[in-house]
């Protein structure tokens, strides 16, 4: 992707859109210890609190991928940033009403933010070609990294330095920006868009499941339903969203409680993860394509990455469990998230190679098992921590899981198109 065309401005608006998901996402982890401090939460009231927003996103995940089918991804990403974007908004006020008030918000913004992923495939169905796929994968998919260095990081300075409630007023904002920008330059399909060249239109007439603005046929869910190769990445991706969802819900706390950071320091320590796992993720979607380009099997590459990504999040997280160092801890994480990064050219590019006209369909259906981690998993840990006082036992489970996954996804895994 040498030459900046029109599908490089598509991608770059959906990676924009999915940091600002994070960043309205990940907030209430930096902004939940001074919260938990204030309401005088338990940790398993934190966990609760924390996962709320995953039962929002999981019951629409599957519904929003066939609005994007049927309407297009351009019209439903932006109907969801509004949406996420003005509970976002809200969330203090929630908050100072009850606890019901909040979790109920919570899965509101839930609701909202489940289409990115399904919105975004069925877009990149239309505009990014077959030999492309790994290194789109990889940017977009950084913006979850870059989504939480910048709600991380940013929420931790804004908590210190006015209030709790300030982030959330400065990231629900930023959504209403972005989708003014998204209607005013982005196409729905390559035949939409009166501006690109006609180069660029023959490569991805050639190269796309659908270069054309019509919807996508109906999905042939008993053919994929049946196909080993589907759970093989339904697999792969829920035991890595549990390692994920974690580390993400609970760095924050981690550092405060064990290392014994300030909320601002914990904020700090728990973005530099994901500047790591953006690395990861580049470096995962380069070698990848490249990889493929030389005539390596794509399968063969597709389990490589899924792989690495599941043993090496798994190795550090027990390895973690080994130091009382805050720094050591950091630099262990940070080996985590960015091993965790190659999944983006493993089992995420899957639904693109075995149903690529069925993309955005099927990451709905893919996302909705992979986010029962959300959850199940922030929950278990809150509760595992009460328990145990310490999260040696949730970074075992975690492990755990990333193994099973591995030995599924090797089992299992194919990259042949399966609706024909």
């Amino acid at each position: 992707m040498a030459t900046w065309g029109r599908r490089h401005t598509v991608l770059a608006f959906c990676l924009a859109g999915l940091v600002l998901a994070y960043t309205d996402r990940v907030n209430l982890a930096v902004a939940s210890v001074a919260m938990g401090e204030q309401f005088g939460w338990s940790q398993t009231v934190k966990g609760f609190v924390l996962s709320s927003f995953f039962v929002g996103y999981l019951l629409f995940m599957i519904p929003s991928g066939a609005l994007a089918a049927r309407y297009g991804g351009k019209r439903v990403l932006a109907m969801a940033v509004v949406w996420w974007s003005a509970f976002t908004l809200l969330t203090p006020l929630a908050a100072s009403v009850s606890l019901t008030t909040l979790i109920l918000v919570r899965i509101a913004l839930g609701l909202g933010e489940a289409a990115v992923l399904p919105a975004a495939y069925d877009l990149f169905s239309r505009w990014v070609p077959a030999q492309e796929r790994g290194r789109a994968m990889a940017w977009f998919l950084s913006g979850t990294p870059l989504g939480q260095v910048i709600g991380l990081a940013g929420s931790g300075w804004l908590t210190a330095q006015m209030g709790w409630p300030s982030s959330f007023y400065m990231f629900g904002a930023l959504g209403f920006v972005w989708v003014a920008c998204w209607l005013a330059r982005v196409a729905n399909a390559p035949a939409d868009d009166r501006a690109m060249a006609i180069h660029e239109r023959e490569l991805l007439a050639a190269g796309t499941a659908a270069s054309r603005s019509d919807a996508s046929p109906a999905t042939p869910w008993q053919r994929l339903l049946s196909h080993p190769a589907l759970w093989a990445i339904v697999v792969a991706i829920f035991c890595g969203n549990w390692a994920l969802y974690m580390l993400l819900g609970w760095l924050p706390s981690y550092f405060r409680e064990v290392h014994g950071l300030g909320i601002a320091g914990s904020g700090l320590y728990s973005a530099a993860p994901w500047v790591a796992s953006f690395l990861g993720m580049q470096a995962a979607g380069l070698a990848s394509d490249a990889a493929i380009s030389r005539g390596v099997r794509t399968i063969a590459v597709r389990k490589f990455m899924t792989a690495t990504s599941l043993l090496g999040t798994g190795s550090c997280l027990l390895l973690l469990q080994q130091t009382n160092s805050a720094n050591v801890a950091l630099a262990l994480i940070c080996m985590a998230t960015m091993l965790g990064g190659a999944g983006v050219a493993g089992a995420y590019a899957g639904p693109l190679d075995i149903a690529p006209r069925h993309a955005g369909v099927l990451i709905g259906f893919v996302n909705t098992i992979g986010t029962l981690p959300g959850v199940a998993g922030i929950t278990i840990t809150g509760w595992l921590v009460d328990r145990t006082h310490s999260y040696a036992t949730a970074f075992l489970v975690a492990a755990i899981l990333g193994l099973c996954g591995t030995v599924y996804y090797l089992r299992y895994a194919s990259a042949e198109p399966l609706e024909h």
